[in-house]
């Protein structure tokens, strides 16, 4: 029996719940083979598109049948797709349904990092050193940030990846990409997207943190001990600091930054957003999810 997985018109941070609910994880259930139906999309952000990958990626490595998956219809969104890099992986994880455009040969355009898989500490440094370049254009020319924002910049891409490795317990996957938010912000942004399939926040912390919170252990405890406590499944001193150095160099840039894992989301809310700041209770989905969104600096 084949059950359908609805993917929302407009997949991106705030419609990936949406997402989630109709995933439903853990899945199959009873012998069940999903299809994921990207058919009606009209856009998705990097966020949305490594989260496809990740679903895709916890019904392998739960050792299910490989999923289909109905490509866009739309040819802008095909190409947008292609041009990120995300039919070479999907291809691996589904049973893709539709034509398929090739990948076009990379030159210059807003694509700051596309997919890129993240499953070692050597694939953390292939990252920070393809963005290196395009990012001190991007973040000098486009977004009017300082040049040694640069630097700040590739250190919290970084931790981002790290986190996959030192955690998840599997891959991951990372992509940015600039945008001009003309009607929501009225500025450029770069969104930038770090996701796996991993164990999640909770349990990945459980053995070091688990006890200090008795019965109130949970997904949004994890998050809030990772994200303002500093709190790792390492007990070496100075271990855990990478989720608070990334909210303390967004914060110096008025971004905002959200990380979900298993039930529960959390964020550091900048002035021009209206996001909540944490959220339970939200359809468990596999691994974790960091978001970033730098916006361009005004003179005012």
């Amino acid at each position: 029996m084949t059950r359908v997985v609805e993917i929302p018109t407009y997949l991106d941070g705030r419609s990936f719940d949406q997402f989630a609910r109709s995933f439903e994880s853990p899945l199959p259930k009873g012998g069940e083979r999903l299809l994921f139906d990207a058919h009606g999309v009209k856009f998705a952000d990097p966020f949305g598109l490594i989260g496809l990958l990740v679903a895709g990626q916890a019904v392998l490595e739960a050792g299910h049948e490989r999923p289909l998956f109905t490509v866009p219809a739309n040819k802008n969104v095909l190409s947008y797709w292609a041009r990120l890099g995300f039919f070479e992986f999907a291809g691996e994880l589904f049973e893709l349904h539709g034509k398929v455009p090739k990948r076009a040969p990379s030159g210059p355009s807003d694509v700051l990092l596309e997919i890129t898989p993240v499953r070692e500490v050597n694939d953390v440094h292939a990252v920070v050193g393809a963005v290196q370049e395009r990012s001190a254009s991007i973040l000098a020319h486009e977004l009017n940030l300082e040049s040694h924002a640069t630097m700040g910049f590739t250190m919290a891409l970084s931790e981002a990846c790290q986190n996959i490795v030192e955690h998840a317990g599997t891959s991951g996957w990372v992509s940015a990409q600039t945008y001009n938010w003309r009607k929501t912000l009225g500025r450029k942004v770069v969104v930038i997207a770090v996701a796996d399939a991993g164990v999640g926040f909770r349990k990945s912390l459980e053995p070091t943190q688990a006890s200090r919170f008795g019965d109130r252990w949970s997904d949004q405890a994890a998050l809030e001990s990772a994200l303002f406590h500093g709190a790792s499944r390492f007990r070496d001193p100075g271990r855990g600091q990478g989720l608070q150095g990334i909210k303390r160099y967004l914060g110096r840039w008025s971004g905002k930054l959200g990380v979900r894992s298993g039930t529960a989301r959390i964020a550091i809310v900048p002035d021009w957003d209206h996001d909540k700041p944490l959220v339970d209770g939200l359809p468990e989905f596999p691994g974790s999810q960091i978001s970033m969104i730098i916006p361009e600096q005004t003179a005012d």
